[in-house]
């Protein structure tokens, strides 16, 4: 066997090359999420702008070409001769990674794109990206293909207007969607707004003919008041922290609401971090810690309230803003500075005890809160041990109604989560039971938005289900037992169907998150009709491709079947159409945020029925293509 390793075989990749090779390097993945961070990364350097002071507007355009446009009234980037590249200061920017202005403090104090590869990586990952500037009375410009400049720098008119303009087509060789969709940057675009006061950023769809405007004044403080909004609330008054100390910026806003679920979200320099991190970690440190010492002081009990308690209920925004933050990874999901912790759990101690002790009507309330969840979590741990006593988990307990499959690699394996015992039936007939598991539901499940874990425990449903999955669910939690790496949720095409899907995903959402996340989750779509002309049978999935079908084969001599469920069909025909993994249509689930989430389900599942109901006519013509 050849054992040749030498100094040739040492590949050096150079300029964008890094990029092109390994993009989820630094834009997380190539799919969606990965192409709207394109836009993000583009808009971080607008808001550095705002942040310094120096822009006031930002307007993001999606282009009928499927381009997107980025512009501000910022300073523009320098254009001049760089001291040591022996080029034009926007061309080393948009070409070379690792460079731009935020490395010291002299010209953002502050700032989300430390790295210095952000507009680069998106002149890597783009066909071609077209970039203006406006500066010093005129306009400069250069373009690129394939992160290559085709000219050098050039002032192509004269302006009295100042900024930057960038226009980039995502390369279709790399990415396996290019269509921007307007509501997902549009929940984006409304955070930075949120945490930017007074900035205004513009959204404009030129396909769909749609624009908005954000701009707000209350920062934080009106952004929980916005995620709350249609929540009955614990309180009225939205609690705002906030001080500065050693360098690091902390401010903290929230509000308790009657639900049962939290919603924290955490920013550092205005990114949104996903995955939390050591600002996350010190406030809700600090939040028990001022609960269980208020519960103590004021003789209310020798309740034990736990992190998960104190949280129960509670909206919050979590930001800080630091000289030099140590993000996780190039797209920024988690925040690592050890030092933030301290100081968060600090300033958020201090400003919460101090609150408590001068509105002590707002403490006890928010206190019997906590309380109450914590009877309700030692009621769902009884629950939880009955639940294992009936079955403990494993190879032996499943529950009944599974139709187990024979493989035992989680990687190879799915499962079939099906509405009613008639379709049920014909799927354990249907599929192919070497990969394929298949648990039939009876019903409309528990709506958990509106349940604690307690009574989610009590339901035989999600019972059946967690234990089919086998990961549990709450502290004890452990996606490592997942039995199954693609869980397809498959209901009737009819609007009975989709509610049960919407209840089925609000349950893997609040509970199994992970799952999500992980792009376990999968809604399996059924056809409406067949369609059979001269023996052969064809399937559509929507009305308007059933008629695109009839004006293509003509409506004479053709045979219409619409299924009103999937148990009108027969087991090879439900292969056939949504059990095999050749033919089937799957929607791969996904949570681009945590706001967008949190946003679809209270609308759909809480109590505002006129919410919901312009939610559904702004929705009903592309739900189809609705991600959740």
């Amino acid at each position: 066997m050849a054992n040749e390793y030498s100094a040739s075989d040492i590949t050096v990749l150079k300029g964008l090359d890094a990029v092109k090779k390994r993009p989820a390097m630094y834009i997380g993945s190539t799919d969606k999420r990965g192409l709207h961070h394109l836009v993000y990364e583009v808009v971080d350097n607008s808001i550095d702008e705002a942040m310094a002071g120096y822009a006031t507007k930002v307007e993001v355009t999606i282009n009928e070409d499927g381009s997107v446009t980025v512009n501000d009234d910022g300073r523009g980037i320098p254009v001049e001769q760089h001291p040591t590249e022996k080029k034009s200061a926007l061309e080393v920017v948009m070409t070379t990674l690792h460079s731009g202005g935020k490395f010291d403090k002299k010209i953002y104090k502050v700032a989300g794109g430390l790295h210095g590869v952000g507009v680069s990586c998106v002149n890597a990952l783009s066909s071609v990206l077209k970039v203006k500037v406006y500066r010093d009375g005129k306009v400069y410009f250069q373009e690129y293909h394939e992160g290559v400049p085709v000219e050098d720098v050039k002032a192509i008119s004269d302006t009295k207007e100042h900024g930057t303009e960038v226009t980039f087509y995502p390369n279709k060789s790399i990415f396996h969607e290019t269509e921007f969709e307007y509501s997902v940057l549009k929940s984006r675009l409304r955070e930075f707004a949120f945490l930017t006061p007074n900035l205004e950023i513009k959204l404009i769809d030129k396909n769909k003919k749609k624009e908005e405007i954000f701009k707000y004044s209350g920062g934080i403080k009106e952004f929980v008041g916005y995620l709350n909004k249609e929540r009955e609330k614990v309180h009225d008054e939205v609690i705002c922290l906030g001080e500065e100390k050693e360098g690091i910026k902390v401010e903290v806003a929230l509000q308790y609401n009657v639900g049962y679920n939290d919603e924290v979200l955490s920013f550092a320099n205005n990114i949104n971090t996903v995955d939390h991190g050591t600002h996350y970690t010190g406030f809700c440190t600090a939040l028990t810690r001022v609960i269980n010492d208020y519960v103590k002081k004021n003789k209310m009990g020798d309740t034990k309230i736990s992190g998960e308690d104190s949280r129960e209920g509670l909206v919050t925004i979590i930001s800080v803003k630091i000289p030099e933050p140590q993000f996780e990874g190039q797209t920024k999901g988690r925040l690592g500075n050890s030092e933030v912790r301290g100081t968060v759990e600090t300033v958020v101690f201090n400003g919460l005890s101090t609150f408590f002790e001068e509105n002590p009507s707002i403490a006890k309330r928010i206190i019997g809160k906590c309380v109450g969840a914590a009877h309700a979590r030692e009621a769902a741990r009884k629950a939880r041990e009955l639940t294992r006593r009936k079955s403990v988990l494993g190879s032996h307990s499943l529950p009944g109604k599974l139709a187990d499959c024979q493989e035992r690699d989680p990687a190879k394996s799915e499962i079939f989560v099906v509405e009613g015992d008639s379709a049920g039936g014909s799927c354990k007939q249907g599929r192919t039971r070497e990969f394929q598991a298949v648990l039939p539901l009876r019903g409309k499940i528990l709506n958990v938005e509106k349940a604690r874990l307690n009574k989610i425990f009590n339901n035989d449903q999600i019972t059946t289900l967690i234990m089919a999955l086998g990961t549990s669910i709450g502290e004890e939690f452990n996606i490592n037992k997942l039995r199954y790496h693609k869980i397809i949720i498959l209901c009737d095409a009819d609007v009975d169907g989709q509610h049960i899907a919407t209840l089925l995903l609000t349950f893997f959402y609040r509970y199994m998150k992970e799952l999500v996340k992980s792009g376990y989750v999968y809604v399996g779509q059924p056809p409406l009709y067949k369609i059979k002309k001269d023996k052969v049978n064809r399937y559509v999935y929507t009305d308007k491709e059933l008629q695109q079908l009839l004006d293509e084969i003509g409506r004479e001599g053709v045979s219409i079947q619409r299924f009103k469920g999937l148990g009108e069909m027969n087991p090879e025909q439900l292969w056939e159409t949504t059990l095999d993994p050749e033919k089937r249509h799957l929607k791969q689930i996904t949570i681009e945020d945590a706001f967008v989430a949190d946003e679809m389900f209270s609308t759909l599942m809480g109590e505002e029925v006129e919410k919901r109901r312009e939610f559904i006519f702004e929705h009903a013509a592309d739900v189809k293509n609705l991600d959740i």
